[in-house]
């Protein structure tokens, strides 16, 4: 449920958070998710977020903000890229991948190296606080905690075309401000 009073909702409307969301797509975009994230440690296989995969939310642009709400060291499940593996770049090819539930292309290490050395892989450490944005049509993936739990706040911001998200009350209290406002309101229906 959109709640516009909401401290996440605050936070990823604060004017320099914003303003470098507009900046990166070089239009005025819309906020279509927030999250608080618990990860747990675990021993087992990685799995679903914490395999290499691409974001498919918008067929253009996505962009996430991630605040570690912990600190994160290697052993806290690291946010990690691999850098210039965008959707809209033609790599020299893709890397091997399995189908999780049917649908969702996911890549180990193993086959992630074999296209993209892993030298390219960006991995975000850092003390609670830390912000990090990405644009997770790129190649990613994180939180494979197996030392300590990871707790963070993730936002997404989206071109105007990308679908709903967000469940929405009868009348929700719209800010002043033209970038705040454009962000919150909701798409057209069919676009």
């Amino acid at each position: 449920m959109l709640d516009t009073d909401s401290v996440y909702v605050r936070f990823a409307l604060h004017k320099p958070i914003l303003r470098i969301a507009n900046a990166y797509f070089g239009m005025y975009i819309r906020l279509r998710h927030y999250n608080v994230l618990h990860t747990f440690t675990t021993s087992g296989q990685a799995s679903t977020s914490q395999l290499w995969h691409r974001d498919r939310d918008d067929l253009h642009y996505i962009l996430k903000v991630f605040v570690y709400l912990s600190d994160v060291d290697d052993g806290a499940g690291p946010f990690i890229y691999a850098a210039g593996t965008h959707s809209k770049k033609k790599l020299r090819r893709e890397p091997a991948y399995f189908l999780e539930d049917g649908y969702v292309m996911r890549s180990d290490d193993t086959q992630m190296a074999e296209v993209i050395p892993p030298e390219r892989w960006v991995k975000c450490l850092g003390p609670k606080g830390t912000i990090i944005f990405a644009d997770t049509r790129d190649y990613h993936k994180g939180g494979l905690a197996r030392e300590r739990d990871r707790i963070m706040y993730t936002c997404m911001f989206a071109s105007p075309l990308a679908p709903e998200l967000f469940k929405r009350s009868g009348g929700i209290s719209l800010p002043l401000d033209r970038e705040q406002t454009f962000a919150l309101t909701a798409p057209k229906r069919g676009a």
